[in-house]
């Protein structure tokens, strides 16, 4: 049997750089060639960079524990859709979570969060924010350009109104918070900061909010940012700073030795199920101690 390719920091840096800044698919293979020391190297690894959809989900789609469903609710800019998942054995109205995915859209793994938040007794709203452009796509490579292609002030005004939908569902209470990874990381930031109604937002990885505005989150908040993340932990001390000058309530954990993505048990090279477990446990934590 073959040994297991090596995937290097430098490797995965390159995948960042080809998946959230300037370079190209053809500039991120021949960057990954050089790496790896051969196209068919190469070849070899980016699979194992990349998220991997065929991954076998936690909590399986037809879960008898978990009732979920395709949604529309009327947004900022239109009709918006999403995946709704909610205990089976609810018997009164719980606590919602709006569910925000990464830059690839909501696909089969966002969906399986949402049934793993559904377990632990939450009304889970996994939102399609490229619903505006027709909604998620099968390729990620597309759905990353439409990602771009966002108004930013549009895609925070969709998430007030996810949020208000959601806590006007008769399945459960108006206590709404909201959970992001990487671009949803980022949006869940924003969202606190535009919507004052947030119960509590919870961010992996994600880019931080414009320091200015940090006065006007009222929500609860837990960070969770992975210590090899240089590109997003630029703005991170400056970002504590702020909460802490303007009295919020908010946790930060920064894991030591992993990468961006960390959580994303589909990606197998920047996966961390350590630094993934400890983080759900203390989510898990701090949303019973917010929602209940």
């Amino acid at each position: 049997m073959a040994d297991k390719p090596t995937v290097t920091q430098a490797m995965i840096q390159a995948y960042d750089e080809y998946t959230h800044l300037t370079l190209d698919r053809r500039g991120f293979m021949d960057k990954l060639s050089k790496l790896a020391g051969s196209g068919a190297a190469a070849a070899a690894i980016a699979p194992l960079l990349a998220a991997n959809g065929a991954q076998a989900a936690i909590v399986a789609a037809d879960d008898k524990r978990v009732a979920t469903s395709d949604v529309r609710f009327r947004g900022a800019t239109g009709v918006m859709a999403g995946y709704l998942a909610i205990p089976a054995f609810a018997n009164q109205p719980v606590p919602g979570i709006i569910v925000v995915h990464e830059n690839r859209g909501l696909n089969d793994h966002i969906r399986d969060i949402a049934r793993r938040l559904a377990l632990e007794g939450y009304a889970a709203l996994a939102v399609d924010f490229l619903s505006p452009l027709g909604g998620t796509p099968a390729d990620e490579d597309t759905a990353r350009e439409m990602v771009s292609e966002l108004r930013s002030s549009d895609t925070v005004a969709n998430a007030v109104a996810a949020r208000s939908w959601l806590s006007g569902h008769p399945r459960t209470t108006e206590k709404v918070a909201a959970i992001g990874f990487c671009w949803g990381g980022g949006l869940v930031n924003d969202l606190a900061v535009a919507d004052p109604d947030l119960r509590a937002g919870i961010v992996y990885y994600g880019r931080q909010p414009d320091i200015k505005d940090v006065p006007a989150i009222k929500a609860a908040m837990l960070l969770h940012y992975a210590g090899l993340d240089e590109r997003i932990n630029a703005g991170l001390q400056a970002y504590r700073s702020a909460l802490l000058n303007n009295d919020k309530v908010f946790g930060l954990h920064v894991y030591p030795r992993v990468n961006h993505a960390f959580n994303n048990d589909t990606s197998a090279a920047r996966y961390s199920k350590e630094a993934a477990d400890l983080a759900w446990e203390r989510t898990l934590a701090f949303l019973k101690g917010t929602m209940f």
